[in-house]
C-alpha cells in the first residue's frame, strides 16, 4: 500500500523545518517500536514512525557522553594520551564494563574505546567524571548540549543508559545527536568503526554486528536494557550518500540489525541526494541603489543538499526572490532574498539569499543621482 510520506528539509547545523511536502512512496515494514532514517547531507526524513514518542535509549545514551568527551578533545581541555584514574563510583557502576584497574591509570584513548566498541559503563562514568568532575555535573552538561542540539524530548539522569524513570529520549532527537556528532567530529568518528578491543586481558567484540555484514556501515551505538528493548543507531555511506538509521524497541540482536539494514537498503535504492547549490557559488547578481558597486553578487551560506525520490529531480524548480528596492550599505552575509525549491508545484524548501560581498554607499553625487532615479524606478 501507497502512503504519503513527509519530508522535512533542515538547513545544515541546525535542524530547524523550513517546509513540508509530501511524496507517494513505499513505506518500509520495520518491526520496532520506533524508527527513523534521515539523509546526513539534507537532514531529511525519509521514513518513521513514532519519532517523537518518548523512549528508553539505554546505551544509546553513551553517543551524548561521548559527543561531550569529542568536545572536550576538540577544545584542548583533555588529551587523548592523558592518564587518568577510575573513582570508586565508577568501579561499582553495573551494567557492560571495559574492566579497568582502579589501581592503574587508564588513557582518554581507551577509554573512548571502552565506552564505544565494549559499552563500558565503567568507562563512560569515568569520562564523565574526568569532564565534569561528578557524573552529576556531567549529567547537568548532557542536558544543556541536548536542548543547545534541539532535542527537546531529551533527558538525561546519568552518562551510561542505565534505567531511571526520568532518563528518556526520541528516535528523532538521536538522530539530531548522531548528525552533529558527524558533523562537528569527525576527527573523532573512526572510533564506532573499531570492530573489537582489548583491554587488561579480555578482548570484546563491538556490538554493532553490521560492522561485519554490510562494508559501507562504519558506525555507531548499540543499546538494551529490558525497559528499552533492543536499540541500534547506525550509520552508512553509499556512493557518497550518507544515511543515518535509528530504531529502538525492537525484539531481538539479530533483530536490531536485520531491521536497520531494511532501512538503510530502502533509503538508498529509493533516494538519491544532490548539492543543490555550494557555500562558495556566485547564484545570481542583483542591482544596488546607492552603492559603491551598481551589483551584488548573492549565494547560500553553506551547502544545500536536497534529498528527493530518485527520478524526480527534473521536476524540481528553483526561483529566486530579491528585496527590491536593494539599497546600500549591504553587509557581507546579509540576507537579502529568498531562494524558493518547489517540486510539481509545491512548495518544498525556502533558503536564506545573502550578499557574499559587502557593498558600502556611494559617495554623495552617487546617492543623490540614484535617489532621484529611484523616483522614477
Amino acid at each position: 500500500m501507497m502512503k504519503k510520506l513527509l519530508f522535512i528539509v533542515i538547513t545544515l547545523m541546525v535542524w530547524v523545518p523550513v517546509a513540508q511536502a509530501a511524496f507517494n512512496v513505499p513505506m518500509p515494514n520495520i518491526a520496532a517500536d520506533a524508527y527513523v532514517l534521515s539523509d546526513f547531507n539534507s537532514g531529511q526524513i525519509l521514513a518513521g514512525s513514532n519519532i517523537h514518542e518518548r523512549i528508553q535509549e539505554a546505551s544509546l545514551t553513551k553517543l551524548m557522553t561521548a559527543y561531550l568527551t569529542f568536545k572536550a578533545l576538540a577544545e584542548g581541555r583533555i588529551k587523548l594520551d592523558q592518564m587518568v584514574t577510575e573513582s570508586t563510583h565508577a568501579w561499582k557502576t553495573g551494567g557492560s564494563r571495559m574492566f579497568i584497574d582502579p589501581r592503574h591509570p587508564v588513557s582518554i584513548n581507551n577509554l573512548i574505546l571502552g565506552m564505544i566498541t565494549d559499552s563500558g559503563n565503567d568507562a563512560a562514568v569515568t569520562l564523565a567524571e574526568t569532564i565534569g568532575g561528578t557524573e552529576g555535573v556531567f549529567t547537568q552538561m548532557m542536558n544543556e548540549e541536548a536542548q543547545q542540539l534541539g532535542m527537546h524530548g531529551t533527558h538525561f539522569m546519568n552518562a551510561t543508559g542505565l534505567p531511571n524513570p526520568d532518563h528518556y529520549t526520541t528516535v528523532y532527537d538521536l538522530t539530531l545527536l548522531t548528525r552533529a556528532l558527524i558533523q562537528n567530529f569527525p576527527q573523532y568518528y573512526h572510533f564506532f568503526s573499531v570492530k573489537y578491543f582489548t583491554y587488561n586481558g579480555i578482548t570484546q567484540p563491538n556490538r554493532v554486528h553490521l560492522l561485519w555484514t554490510d562494508p559501507s556501515v562504519d558506525g555507531l551505538k548499540t543499546g538494551y536494557t529490558s525497559e528499552a528493548g533492543y536499540c541500534l543507531i547506525a550509520s552508512a555511506d553509499r556512493n557518497g550518500m550518507r544515511l543515518i538509521s535509528v530504531v529502538a524497541g525492537t525484539k531481538s540482536e539479530s533483530a536490531r540489525n536485520t531491521e536497520s539494514e531494511k532501512l538503510l537498503n530502502y533509503g538508498f535504492s529509493l533516494f538519491k541526494t544532490r548539492r543543490i547549490y555550494a557555500a562558495n557559488q556566485i547564484v545570481t547578481q542583483d542591482s544596488v541603489w546607492k552603492g559603491s558597486k551598481d551589483r551584488v553578487a548573492a549565494g547560500v551560506t553553506q551547502d544545500i543538499f536536497l534529498t528527493l525520490p530518485r527520478g524526480q529531480y527534473k521536476d524540481m524548480k528553483a526561483t529566486i526572490s530579491v528585496r527590491q528596492p536593494l539599497v546600500a550599505p549591504l553587509s557581507l552575509g546579509e540576507q537579502i532574498g529568498t531562494i524558493n525549491l518547489t517540486l510539481n508545484g509545491q512548495p518544498l524548501a525556502s533558503y536564506p539569499l545573502v550578499a557574499k560581498q559587502a557593498i558600502p554607499l556611494a559617495g554623495f553625487f552617487g546617492r543623490m543621482w540614484d535617489s532621484m532615479r529611484l523616483m522614477w524606478h
